[in-house]
């Protein structure tokens, strides 16, 4: 008899399909799990895969009485209850760095999009004033990639990577993290002090409560008039509502968001702003990184499945 595994948060059945070949899925398809199934077929379940971002604090465990394994789909984590798990010795696991080339790529392509201003030049032809030889303000000419300042927020796995793309573009890179490493980019002590030096600032860092609305109106006001903030962790390290008034009163020049606080719902607010680039938190949404993390989702639960411990378990802070 093949293991369950209850599938907790919504994902699209593709995802799913290898999963399936190994183990036996109990889909709630994103609805509560009491809804779904019964409390007999809650009871084996000894292993739950969800997504980062979906809440999963103690009270939702406890559902789950035989539960040792909690395997996140992707590098986040934010939406489990850490310390509930320890204390119901419930094991943690992510998909650590499967993403990251991807999401560092989104945050190029939006910080692109953003200071170039490719959605304007791109309304601009299909609109006919290029071939009209219409004159258009926002068209003026923008500064460009060689000698910019990036800041990067967070320098881990993606954050190492967006650095490295941006010194490719002839950037000047500066960070800010909760450790300083050997890295060839400048190190800057505070947030605060990152903000003020960077004309870009790159939101890498992993979403927590010491992180929540840590981009605040200060942040931005620091970053200023030709500053660009480009978000690709999680919405919740932005106070959305700071960043709507420094868009529209122009503290800030643009914005590339490839993540919100309440997805999938972007305030209108921002969405109706024209300084702001969106994507629909497709960062990790590359073929070759599901692969990457489905196969740590398998490593994971074939491990515990086999009591052994995960070998993408969650570090302890």
């Amino acid at each position: 008899m093949a293991d369950k595994v209850l599938i907790y948060s919504r994902f699209p059945k593709t995802m799913m399909a290898r999963f399936a070949e190994r183990f036996e899925l109990l889909d709630t398809g994103g609805k509560p799990a009491r809804e779904v199934f019964s409390a007999d077929d809650l009871g084996g379940i000894r292993a739950v895969l969800t997504a980062g971002g979906t809440p999963l604090e103690g009270e939702a465990m406890d559902l789950f009485p035989k539960l040792g394994a909690i395997v996140c789909y992707g590098t986040g984590y934010d939406g489990v209850d850490l310390k509930a798990a320890a204390s119901r010795n419930i094991a943690v696991g992510h998909s650590p760095g499967a993403n990251a080339a991807s999401v560092a790529d989104i945050a190029m392509t939006l910080m692109l999009a953003t200071t170039r201003r490719i959605l304007v030049a791109d309304q601009y032809v299909r609109s006919g004033d290029w071939a009209a030889s219409k004159q258009s303000p926002m068209m003026r000419p923008q500064a460009g990639m060689p000698g910019r300042r990036i800041g990067v927020y967070g320098m881990g796995e993606i954050g190492r990577k967006i650095a490295a793309r941006c010194a490719a573009f002839e950037s000047e890179v500066g960070y800010f993290s909760r450790t300083r490493y050997d890295l060839p980019y400048q190190y800057f002590p505070s947030l605060e002090a990152l903000a003020e030096w960077c004309s870009v600032l790159m939101i890498a860092v992993r979403a927590g409560a010491d992180t929540q609305h840590v981009v605040n109106a200060d942040i931005l006001r620091r970053l200023g008039a030709d500053g660009y903030v480009v978000n690709i962790s999680r919405g919740s390290v932005i106070d959305e509502k700071a960043l709507v008034a420094a868009l529209t009163d122009k503290t800030i020049a643009a914005a590339g968001l490839d993540v919100f606080e309440r997805e999938p719902h972007a305030p209108d607010a921002l969405t109706a702003l024209p300084n702001v680039v969106f994507a629909p938190h497709i960062g990790g949404h590359t073929l070759e990184s599901h692969v990457a993390m489905q196969n740590c989702v398998l490593a994971n639960l074939t491990a515990f499945f086999e009591g052994k411990p995960l070998p993408f378990e969650v570090k302890k802070a």
